[in-house]
């Protein structure tokens, strides 16, 4: 009964399989000085992507390398695949869901060709990034993850 009292908590899961570090560990200053928002990283070990948050897809880049959604609670996500991949003009990636699409943990968004970004000298870290977080809290652990598993929340 008392629960519900207390703050709403969005859920996060880890997008890709990979080791999930901090913002402030990508090799790209964009990132990792937060100047798009705050948020976490994944070194992909598979180049399948999933939803990191419940919510909806609010864009989806034409170079398939990045995808906006929105959480329930009206914080958008940036869910930019790999650095410097608008480069490649949507070449090695495949989006497998619509603009409007509801997902969830479960929704697999896209597949990336891990190799492809790798052949054309494309670091594959991936970003998740809040970019209208300014008065949300991010609490998120870092580690060797399983897509879809839940690896923190945002206050």
């Amino acid at each position: 009964m008392f629960n519900l009292f207390k703050k709403k908590r969005n859920e996060i899961a880890s997008p890709m399989t990979g080791q999930v570090i901090p913002i402030t560990e990508v090799e790209d200053a964009v990132f990792s000085s937060k100047a798009m928002g705050d948020g976490f990283a994944v070194q992909p070990s598979e180049g399948k992507v999933y939803a990191p948050i419940k919510g909806k897809i609010t864009s989806i880049f034409p170079t398939k390398h990045a995808l906006g959604l929105v959480d329930e609670k009206g914080l958008e996500v940036l869910l930019h695949i790999g650095i410097d991949t608008v480069e490649l003009a949507g070449n090695g990636f495949d989006i497998l869901v619509q603009e409007g699409a509801e997902v969830d943990f479960d929704t697999q968004l896209a597949t990336v060709d891990l190799d492809y970004l790798k052949s054309k000298n494309k670091p594959t870290t991936t970003m998740v990034i809040w970019t209208n977080g300014e008065s949300a809290t991010l609490d998120i652990k870092t580690g060797q993850y399983t897509a879809k598993t839940v690896i923190g929340e945002v206050k």
